[in-house]
C-alpha cells in the first residue's frame, strides 16, 4: 500500500484513563485507506528529547467521519507531550505502515479477539471489520483492574465482550487465558498486548489446532524496516516486525520452541 505522510488535525482529544488518551484526526480530504493491524508513526512536535516518530497502532477508521483513532499511552516524554494536543492542533503521521490482520477463513467464523494492556487498540477496528464480513466475534480483554479495561462500550457494539482483571474488580479475576469462554471452539484468534499474554494465546491456539495470528509489540524506530531494532526471530530468518510485520501468523514465529 502506498505511504503518506499527513499533516492531520486533530478534531477531539479524549482521556480515556490517567494514561491513555484517544486522538481523533482528521484531513480535509478523505483519508487513505488503512487496515486493522497496521500503524502510524507520528512526529512529536515541542519535546526536544524525543528525536524519533513514535509507532502508534490504528484503533479504527471511520470513514463517513473521515477520522483516524489512535489511542496513546503515555508512558513517557514524548507520548506524554502527544497528551497536551489539543483540538485544531496538528499532527505529522506517515501512514498506513506494516502488514494487518488478514480476514476470516470464512464469512461465518466464529472469531476470537484477545487483548491486553493498550493492545487492546488495534482489536476495535478488526472486530468492526470482522463483523461486517459475517463473521461471529468475540473480545476476550484483560487487565491489571476495571480501570485499565478501555472502549468497552465500543467493542459492545462489534461482538460479545468477555474480560479479566487480576486484581477482580470486572469480570473473571486472573489471566485471559484462564477465562471459561476458552472451553468454547473458536475458527480463528487474533491477539495484541504484552508478549507474555500472546505467548500464552499462541501455546493455547496451538494445542487446540486454531490459526492464530500476533500483533507484535517491538520497540521500533523507523517504522521503515531500515533501522532494524525491530528484528525478530522467524521461521524465515531475521525479520523486521515493523514492515514484515507487525502481524504474523504464529507459525511463523519461534515461540513454540
Amino acid at each position: 500500500m502506498k505511504k503518506h505522510i499527513l499533516d492531520l488535525s486533530v478534531r477531539a482529544v479524549e482521556f480515556l484513563s490517567d494514561k491513555h488518551v484517544l486522538l481523533r484526526l482528521t484531513d480535509d480530504k478523505p483519508l487513505p485507506e488503512m487496515l486493522p493491524g497496521q500503524f502510524v508513526e507520528v512526529r512529536v512536535d515541542g519535546s526536544p528529547s524525543t528525536f524519533l516518530r513514535r509507532p502508534i497502532s490504528i484503533n479504527f477508521v471511520d470513514p463517513i467521519a473521515n477520522e483516524l483513532w489512535l489511542m496513546v499511552a503515555m508512558v513517557g516524554e514524548g507520548t506524554r507531550k502527544l497528551g497536551d494536543l489539543q483540538p485544531g492542533d496538528t499532527l505529522n503521521c506517515v501512514l498506513p505502515l506494516g502488514n494487518g490482520f488478514t480476514n476470516s477463513p470464512k464469512p461465518s467464523a466464529k472469531c476470537l479477539l484477545v487483548g491486553g494492556g493498550v493492545g487492546v487498540a488495534p482489536l476495535l477496528y478488526l472486530g468492526e471489520v470482522l463483523q461486517q464480513q459475517g463473521c461471529e466475534v468475540t473480545f476476550l480483554l484483560g487487565g491489571r483492574s476495571a480501570k485499565d479495561l478501555l472502549e468497552l462500550d465500543l467493542f459492545n457494539k462489534y461482538g460479545r465482550v468477555c474480560v479479566t482483571t487480576e486484581d477482580g474488580t470486572m469480570g473473571e479475576k486472573g489471566f485471559v487465558t484462564n477465562h471459561g469462554v476458552l472451553v468454547e471452539s473458536f475458527d480463528k484468534i487474533y491477539t495484541c498486548g504484552p508478549t507474555p499474554m500472546m505467548k500464552a494465546v499462541a501455546r493455547y491456539a496451538s494445542e487446540k489446532a486454531i490459526d492464530c495470528e500476533a500483533s507484535l509489540e517491538n520497540m521500533m524506530a523507523c517504522g521503515l524496516g531500515a533501522c532494524l531494532c525491530c528484528v525478530e526471530k522467524t521461521t524465515e530468518g531475521n525479520l523486521c516486525v515493523c514492515k514484515d510485520g507487525p502481524v504474523f501468523n504464529i507459525k511463523r514465529l519461534l515461540w513454540q520452541n
